[in-house]
């Protein structure tokens, strides 16, 4: 029997957990929100975090859920899966992965493989326990090491990476800010939540409404 490329099924889940510890969560979640509020008003570019990417029509098997993943020139929207013949066959051109323990140099030997084939611009990885931070860009048919990555910017992201005097990766927005943790936005909101609170309180004081 034949199974047709409509009858075959693409799950949205390849049954692995999104992260080995918190530490690498953390790392994710930093990344890919960070790439959120940085394209927040551009309706044409999709990002998303640990979602797999289909790259071949026909083919279930071919797979990949890269930790965070940018697609230029594709809408935002809700997606169980990104199967790249639906999306005008655009591939993400920008995609992250976060070490933990548990990843082998075989495995990301062969994640190496499956990006440089399937047209990613360009891939990052980011180790939080050995404080090491690597990239790669497409030159040709190939993805070549970024000889120094301390001060690089990406060509499609416009981010500078940095490593902090601790270790810790460092993403630099094209207008200067840093990304930032939810911990440290939320922080500074209840802030100045706290700072209007106590401007009105002292209006109010003198006789004045806000």
């Amino acid at each position: 029997m034949v199974i047709t490329s409509q009858a075959l099924q693409y799950p949205d889940s390849d049954g692995l957990p999104m992260s080995d510890n918190t530490e690498q969560f953390r790392w994710i979640v930093y990344i890919k929100e960070g790439l959120d509020w940085l394209f927040v008003d551009d309706p044409g570019v999709f990002v998303a975090g640990d979602l797999l990417w289909y790259p071949v029509e026909g083919d279930n098997k071919t797979r990949q859920a890269p930790d965070a993943m940018v697609a230029f020139g594709r809408p935002k929207g809700r997606r169980g899966s990104y199967r790249q013949w639906e999306e005008g066959n655009v591939a993400p051109q920008v995609v992250f992965e976060v070490l933990s323990p548990g990843n082998t140099l075989t495995e990301m030997g062969r994640k190496l493989r499956f990006y440089e084939r399937f047209g990613v611009e360009e891939y990052y990885l980011y180790d939080p326990d050995r404080y090491d931070l690597a990239g790669f860009v497409r030159q040709g048919d190939g993805l070549d090491p970024v000889e120094a990555m301390q001060g690089w910017v990406s060509p499609r992201l416009g981010v500078r990476f940095a490593l902090t005097d601790n270790g810790d990766l460092s993403l630099i927005r094209p207008d200067g800010r840093s990304f930032e943790s939810y911990q440290a936005v939320a922080r500074r909101a209840e802030v100045a939540e706290k700072r209007a609170e106590e401007l009105t309180r002292r209006l109010r004081e003198l006789g004045l409404e806000p």
